[in-house]
């Protein structure tokens, strides 16, 4: 296809702000889909977690035919924890579309992928989307997105943006708020005149830079890159440039190309094409293919640093192997995490200290807990240790952590008690505006070690109402202590069923996080102590029967409803002598160390006997 045709748009948005639900659109007013066909709803969000929690983790390739031209749209990860896509899929692409939320204005994440599009020299279109909203002020979001693109330095091209209203759930699309409603031709017509078309020569060496990977039953690993200049073909011998300055020869199996939302095998790709390659063995993202006999190596792409790791083990608890768990060994997990650190170079994986333990690093609590969902999906069973910041050095050996800029919107009853909670985790407050709504927005500055489990907090704290994000900033000097969880645990001394009659005894001691009829074992932690210290109890001890009768109300045991915690409350629950066993069925909270002579030899805090 002539280059001149071609458009390469990624999509950007905060979280929630409907970006994906556009893309839909998008294909089904283009005529992507046949006439009758059933097609999902957020039809880019493939993987299971993304439809659950609603958000884009990986960044996903499709291309629609419009008017004579291919416009390939990448869509991309709102979430800052998943940074380490964003920046790779940007090299693709040659113009930007941000989807704004008409309601709540461009935000913390948009700020972070924009900014990133900008620096580039993107072309940006702005859609303000879900204007059917009620309440909502497209045009303060509009006024909203100029004054965050002069606070991120855009040229004069950049400034100078087209614009769009619509609404993705109702498939409307507008040029200005007082036009009828009109469908999402307005914004292709609008791709089509503003976003450049791809340069590059065809007839000269071929060059591509490897942005991401796809995988196929068929055809194994396939890297996922845009032509830059030359034209690639099935059977051409390239040269491969990999990580430490090697180069080495190999030929291309197969090239696919983007028809729709399925690749398709292609004879020929040129400059601007994103073209999925086959028969590499081996290759890393930021590898560059170019001609055979002139090797090129492009600049790598660089990642922002993680900022938080955790130690993945193998499962040594008594219940291993009970619970669903098919992929148990050090090997298989081995497997898996260098899997995932070459689907997500932003996830690193070293080996640590102890058989089969596994360290991994990436750029948040939530980058961590997807990875480790999906495991428990692919039915893999393992232990993970509790999140720990990491920490660096500058070159006069002072210590740096990593600091992050958080926002919470709240309404204003509720400030205080958030801005003390914030406070007390080294926070710093940067600004505070209130609106005609009587919410309030707050913002900080915070160590990352203080934003662990500090969402869960905040929405106690405000009855629900807290709105919540955060960005990585820098590296800061160290801010000093903040306290961790200050009560200690009550921790299973015998092994057995949990029994009723023995829950409700421990009611008055803390809270529970475990029902009647749960397999527990020594070292198991079944509830948060509500003193300062770890107390050991036997929660499978069942009433001593007689031969006396008992009234009925006495054999009825009425038991609060224990407090089911998430894989995410897990996580931030646990302290460093604490670790978590998933399996495929059920999350358990343990002690490190099982053994009560050892753990008490270890522990930092008094044990108490039951």
């Amino acid at each position: 296809m002539d280059q001149s045709k071609i458009r390469n748009v990624a999509i950007i948005a905060h979280v929630d702000h409907g970006k994906t639900t556009l893309v839909d659109q998008l294909l089904k007013q283009c005529g992507t889909f046949h006439e009758g066909e059933e097609v999902d709803e957020r039809v880019m969000d493939s993987d299971n977690l993304e439809r659950e929690r609603g958000i884009t983790i990986l960044s996903k390739n499709t291309s629609v035919m419009y008017k004579g031209y291919r416009v390939n749209i990448v869509d991309t990860p709102g979430h800052a924890d998943f940074g380490g896509q964003v920046e790779r899929v940007l090299g693709t692409v040659d113009g930007v579309i941000l989807v704004v939320d008409a309601f709540e204005g461009p935000m913390a994440q948009t700020r972070f992928v924009t900014q990133k599009a900008l620096q580039m020299g993107l072309i940006p279109i702005v859609v303000v989307n879900k204007i059917d909203r009620d309440g909502c002020t497209p045009a303060l979001a509009l006024d909203k997105v100029f004054d965050l693109f002069c606070e991120l330095d855009a040229n004069e091209e950049q400034l100078d943006f087209d614009k769009v209203f619509g609404s993705g759930r109702k498939g409307i699309c507008k040029a200005e708020m007082e036009d009828p409603d009109g469908d999402f031709s307005i914004l292709m017509d609008k791709i089509i005149e503003r976003i450049p078309a791809p340069k590059g020569d065809p007839k000269a060496e071929p060059l591509l830079q490897i942005a991401s990977l796809e995988y196929s039953g068929f055809l194994g690993r396939l890297a996922v890159g845009r032509v830059q200049q030359g034209t690639f073909k099935p059977g051409l011998t390239v040269a491969q440039s990999l990580a430490d300055g090697k180069t080495r020869n190999l030929r291309i199996q197969k090239v696919l190309r983007y028809e729709g939302l399925a690749p398709q095998p292609v004879e020929e790709a040129g400059p601007g094409d994103i073209i999925l390659v086959a028969g590499l063995d081996g290759f890393d993202i930021g590898d560059t293919l170019s001609a055979a006999n002139n090797p090129v190596a492009l600049p790598r792409i660089h990642i922002d640093p993680p900022t938080i790791s955790m130690l993945f083990t193998v499962n040594t608890s008594p219940l291993a192997g009970k619970y669903g768990g098919k992929f148990m060994t050090g090997n298989q997990l081995q497997e898996r995490l260098e899997r995932a650190h070459m689907a997500d170079p932003a996830l690193l994986v070293e080996k640590a200290d102890g058989a089969s333990t596994y360290k991994v690093s990436g750029r948040g609590i939530l980058h961590l807990t997807i990875l480790v969902e999906n495991m428990r999906r692919e039915l893999y069973e393992f232990t993970i240790g509790s999140p720990q910041v990491i920490f660096q050095n500058d070159e006069n050996g002072k210590l740096l952590e990593p600091v992050e800029e958080f926002k919470v919107e709240v309404p204003s009853e509720f400030s205080g008690a958030c801005i003390q909670e914030i406070q007390t985790r080294k926070g710093e407050m940067t600004n505070m505006v209130t609106d005609d709504n009587d919410r309030v927005t707050l913002e900080f500055n915070v160590p990352s070690r203080g934003l662990i489990g500090i969402r869960p907090k905040l929405l106690s704290l405000s009855k629900g109402y807290a709105v919540s994000q955060s960005i990585f900033k820098a590296y800061e000097p160290y801010k000093g202590e903040i306290p961790a969880r200050i009560n200690g645990v009550m921790i299973a001394k015998e092994p057995g069923e949990a029994a009723s009659y023995a829950l409700s005894n421990l009611e008055d001691r803390g809270y529970l996080i475990i029902g009647p009829g749960a397999e527990v074992y020594p070292g198991m932690i079944v509830g948060e102590h509500n003193r300062d210290v770890d107390i050991t109890v036997n929660v499978t001890k069942g009433k001593h029967l007689t031969n006396m009768r008992s009234k009925s109300a006495d054999d009825m045991i009425q038991l609060t409803p224990y407090r089911r915690l998430t894989l995410e409350e897990c996580v931030t629950f646990i302290n460093e002598d604490e670790c978590i066993e998933v399996t495929p069925e059920v999350l358990r909270l343990r002690k490190t160390e099982l053994d009560p002579i050892r753990r008490k030899q270890l522990s930092k805090r008094p044990v108490e006997e039951d």
